[in-house]
């Protein structure tokens, strides 16, 4: 489970998270959470460092160089991810006598080839996000879950993780097509990230510096919905998605998309799809 180092890699604690789970009893076998770990003012530098899994690596302070198969080296700041893989060499870490403040989740599965032939381009090369609030606290909550020892929640991390990258992905690809990140295009992408995340309209609102009035305005008018429908639509179109590529049951998704009740989930998903989150699964996904 989680392991409290103080060494060569980091002046602070280190967290590293190792899930012991039996890997029969977990319904998703396409993609698994080898490892994750924290690593807070990390100073030490890897040289031709080679790794038999992939690895995602976001930054979320300091400074430093990430370079592949001895090529340009790129420049690491707060905010930065990239990644590392089999096949390539990697120099990489903080500048001499600097830190940088490291998150990281090894992975394996045949998924990752999906990701790659989709919509993980460009691997070799730095991207840059927003490292907000919510990016760090939905790393902790997959944290949280691998930690926990139990299989659903090793099932959850993996989704979780997917959909965060495919995130990561989405406000860098935003970014380089011409900063077309406007405040609403903002509010509507933290939104879509913050799924898994339980909070307040106050909350998102205060995020973005405007009131829950404006946040209403903004996605009304942008959606043609209210705020609640909005959001509701929004985790209907997940559980959708989940429903038909996992077999977790219709309670572990209204769980990990953050409805305490799961009559209401239920209740709300054929409101909006026509049938229930039952039917859904034995009639589209046959």
């Amino acid at each position: 489970m989680t392991k409290y180092m103080d060494y060569m890699i980091s002046s602070h604690p280190i967290r590293v998270f190792n899930p012991m789970v039996d890997s029969s009893k977990k319904k998703i076998r396409s993609l698994t959470v080898v490892n994750a770990g924290h690593l807070p003012a990390r100073t030490l530098q890897r040289i031709d460092a080679d790794f038999k899994s992939w690895a995602f690596v976001m930054i979320s302070g300091g400074a430093g160089y990430y370079q592949v198969d001895g090529g340009e080296r790129q420049d690491v700041k707060e905010g930065s991810w990239f990644c590392l893989y089999p096949g390539a060499i990697f120099n990489y870490g903080p500048h001499k006598d600097g830190y940088w403040d490291e998150y990281y989740f090894t992975v394996e599965g045949v998924r990752v080839a999906e990701w790659l032939e989709n919509w993980l381009l460009d691997p070799a090369l730095i991207k840059q996000a927003d490292m907000d609030e919510p990016l760090i606290q939905k790393m902790e909550w997959m944290f949280m879950l691998i930690d926990s020892g139990v299989p659903s929640n090793q099932d959850r991390a993996s989704m979780m993780l997917e959909s965060f990258l495919y995130e990561l992905v989405a406000q860098a690809d935003k970014s380089e097509a011409g900063n077309r990140g406007n405040q609403v295009l903002k509010v509507i992408d933290d939104i879509s990230r913050s799924l898994h995340i339980s909070q307040e309209p106050a909350d998102m609102a205060a995020r973005h510096h405007i009131s829950v009035s404006t946040l209403r305005r903004i996605i009304h008018d942008y959606t043609g919905f209210p705020l609640n429908e909005f959001l509701h639509r929004l985790k209907v179109a997940e559980a959708k998605n989940i429903l038909l590529n996992t077999e977790l049951t219709v309670k572990e998704v209204s769980e990990a998309l953050g409805y305490k009740d799961m009559f209401y989930f239920s209740r709300v998903f054929k409101r909006i799809t026509g049938f229930s989150p039952r039917n859904f699964r034995g009639r589209v996904g046959q």
